[in-house]
């Protein structure tokens, strides 16, 4: 246990490095968000949503922290892995003794890494021009804490699973990016997410993203904006107990179909 552990903090180190030499990765991963945050902070950020004295900018820019969980691990991943798959890399690794548990920590590292990164750079400028007021305690520290290392797991092996199902490298952001785009919008990212039709509220439930963009909202909006919500009231049990079932399915899912070469070989 040691060993996988140990190896798959060095792996960490060498997926660090390949991310940042990648420098289209790079500025998708840091500069799309920040991008969305401030044409959509500009467009909509004087309108104020009912009496709560929240301003659309700060609603965004709350569910823009939690899609950068999204970019920087399930949609990061699953269009990165074909391309390792198909370019030899992983069946390069498969050689090696690396089990498979370490390559995962190294990915879990890297993605880790990056959106603290990310995050940080997103509540910078969501706290210098939209409003968006950091932690104000411990209690929504920990909040913060707990969302983004869930978040982080889950969409992490999810990412790795989901990789299995585009044929090739070249078309993997073909089809996860409108995956992602479909779930910002029905999660109450780019709207209000109470003023989505039932269906679409329903099911958004059912994946990570509505849970993630909500639970961050509980953590940089004022606790008036918790009347906005879905039953007026942040379900932050619900948060955790749906992003656990999603980490336990993403593993499942990620040690099942994962792998090494293409289907071709």
């Amino acid at each position: 246990m040691i060993t996988i552990w140990r190896l798959g903090l060095a792996r960490t180190g060498v997926e660090l490095r390949q991310f940042f030499r990648d420098r289209e990765s790079v500025v998708f991963n840091f500069t799309l968000p920040v991008l969305l945050l401030v044409i959509f902070g500009s467009v909509f950020g004087g309108q104020e949503l009912g009496t709560s004295g929240v301003t659309f900018a700060q609603y965004f820019a709350a569910g823009m922290i939690a899609s950068g969980i999204v970019y920087t691990s399930f949609q990061n991943l699953a269009i990165a892995l074909p391309l390792e798959r198909e370019d030899g890399t992983l069946k390069r690794l498969q050689g090696t003794p690396m089990p498979r548990a370490s390559y995962f920590i190294g990915k879990i590292g890297m993605v880790l890494i990056t959106y603290l990164a990310q995050v940080t750079i997103l509540i910078t400028v969501g706290t210098l021009f939209y409003g968006i007021e950091p932690p104000s305690s411990p209690e929504r520290w920990w909040t913060f804490t707990w969302v983004s290392l869930l978040g982080l797991t889950s969409c992490t092996l999810l990412g790795i699973a989901f990789a299995a199902v585009p044929r090739s490298g070249r078309g993997a952001s073909a089809i996860v990016t409108p995956v992602v785009l479909v779930l910002q919008f029905t999660s109450g990212v780019f709207f209000f997410f109470a003023d989505l039709p039932r269906w679409m509220q329903d099911f958004a439930s059912v994946f990570p993203l509505r849970w993630l963009t909500q639970a961050m909202r509980s953590v940089f909006l004022p606790d008036s904006a918790q009347a906005l919500e879905v039953g007026a009231t942040w379900q932050l049990g619900t948060a955790a107990m749906v992003l656990l079932v999603w980490t336990v399915i993403g593993f499942i899912l990620a040690t099942r179909f994962f792998r090494w070469s293409s289907r071709k070989e």
